[in-house]
């Protein structure tokens, strides 16, 4: 399963790209809208901003839970959280898909790691902010996206972070 996800900052989506090289998959990208960091792009540790450049994802996280079970890390509560519009918290809902730099000195290795600053994708209760740079450095999806998208990859999957 050789896909890419591609992070478009400047249009808050996220892409599933396809196997180009095999020709018996279709050219067409999935993609759904997502919330990145509310202080932008940026790689170093306690920015709270999106990380930018090639990651991969080093964990999948929250298979079998269901939809809008909420994780305190990475760990789910018991506690399972409805949509809604209000935010009254900065909640990871769903899965996780922890993304680690492959960049040396960009988004890997002291004082900008991603992995070290537990950057996730991962579902979110407020699917109204989603479109909008909203979160504390993560990227957000839909509950409903988030599922989908943990059973289109797997560890390993590479993940291409641009803010424009």
């Amino acid at each position: 399963m050789a896909r890419v996800l591609v992070v478009d900052g400047a249009a808050q989506r996220l892409y599933l790209l396809p196997d180009c090289c095999r020709q018996e998959q279709p050219l067409s990208a999935w993609h759904w809208p997502v919330s990145t960091a509310a202080n932008g792009f940026g790689n170093r540790q306690d920015s709270g901003c999106t990380p930018v450049g090639l990651h991969r994802i080093a964990a999948c996280i929250g298979a079998g839970e269901p939809c809008g079970m909420c994780f305190k890390s990475r760990l789910p509560t018991g506690q399972i959280l409805p949509d809604c519009t209000e935010p009254s918290g900065d909640f990871i809902t769903t899965r996780i898909l922890w993304l680690e730099g492959l960049e040396e000195g960009v988004n890997r290795g002291e004082g900008c790691d991603s992995k070290a600053r537990y950057v996730y994708i991962h579902g979110t209760p407020y699917s109204t902010q989603l479109g909008q740079p909203v979160s504390a450095g993560c990227v957000r999806m839909h509950n409903l996206d988030v599922l989908t998208l943990f059973d289109l990859v797997q560890e390993g999957t590479l993940v291409w972070i641009h803010p424009a």
